[in-house]
């Protein structure tokens, strides 16, 4: 059978269905449905270029392809591609395809260094490797059994400090942006990043449609959000830590550890089983916090860098 590569189809509920499909079955530890998959679609920022690719052979979806330009980066002419392939499906060319469009696409729009997220096995290296890409830096996957494994016992918050949820920011979530926007630019990186566009931040974060608002614990001090806890779910057994971060001027008070351990307890007590978080291998501080509340590494992915001629 003959493979081919197009764009997802936002109006065919089959094309999205399967894109988190398989994103699932390489990635067992990012959530995705359906529904995340066209909401990042239909809103990322303009300046991103997004597309999503599917590979397709015999009418069944076999791979996938999450393709942009790092917009809110300040270096000019940076990108990604990343790639995942049905590990049933794999040797048929999906995966090549996929590279090939989504780096036309990038350098269509002026991008001359490509970023790719690869599992850190000697299959995705290699083919990393016969494609030009070369390794840059590691980041872990990690899983806590939220059923079965003992959590530490809740922190009380310090002097000064009101434990809140996000979802009491929803008539006005400026506060968390404002946080956001400080963290991110302190995340560890190949790609420096900067949220400026509060109302874009609204639509593709805070309304995303696996955000758990009562889940999302924010600390509050001197008026203002100074660490939070981003939980995203499935629905049902899943839970994710999208985004764990502290205020520049608050940090050193063990904040993150009380705003996820407040979380990860209220995830517990809706019935999620699982819980899943990623950090860099260089974030030294999440690390201890996470090995802290007990989550083991599961996997291994290593950012790898192509130079577009």
């Amino acid at each position: 059978m003959n493979v081919i590569v197009r764009d997802l189809r936002p109006g065919v509920r089959g094309d999205a269905e399967g894109f988190a499909r398989v994103r699932r079955l390489v990635l067992p530890y990012l959530l995705a449905t359906p529904e995340s998959v066209l909401h990042d679609l239909a809103h990322a920022h303009p300046d991103a270029r997004v597309r999503r690719l599917v590979a397709e052979e015999n009418g069944e979806i076999i791979g996938t392809a999450q393709v942009g330009v790092a917009h809110d980066s300040p270096e000019p002419g940076v990108g990604s591609v990343n790639v995942c392939v049905h590990p049933g499906r794999r040797h048929r060319g999906a995966g090549t395809l996929l590279v090939r469009a989504g780096e036309e696409h990038l350098a269509a729009h002026g991008v001359r260094k490509v970023y790719s997220w690869v599992l850190d096995e000697p299959g995705h290296r290699a083919f990393a490797q016969r494609h030009g890409y070369r390794a840059s830096r590691p980041a872990r996957f990690l899983r806590l059994d939220l059923a079965h494994a003992p959590l530490p016992p809740l922190p009380a918050p310090p002097a000064g400090v009101e434990l809140r949820t996000a979802a009491e920011f929803a008539d006005d979530p400026r506060p968390l942006f404002r946080l956001d926007a400080e963290c991110v630019q302190d995340e560890p990186s190949d790609v420096e990043a900067e949220l400026g566009d509060y109302e874009a931040w609204v639509e593709e974060y805070f309304r995303h449609p696996m955000l758990d608002r009562e889940l999302t614990s924010v600390a509050v001090a001197d008026g203002r959000a100074v660490a939070f806890s981003v939980a995203h779910t499935n629905g049902r057994t899943h839970y994710q830590t999208a985004m764990t971060g502290t205020a520049r001027a608050f940090r050193g008070r063990g904040l993150a550890k009380l705003v996820k351990s407040h979380s990860l307890h209220r995830a517990r007590a809706a019935g999620y089983t699982w819980a899943y978080t990623g950090n860099d291998a260089e974030n030294a501080p999440m690390l201890a916090v996470n090995r802290w509340f007990g989550y083991e590494i599961c996997a291994t992915e290593v950012r790898h860098v192509r130079e577009l001629a």
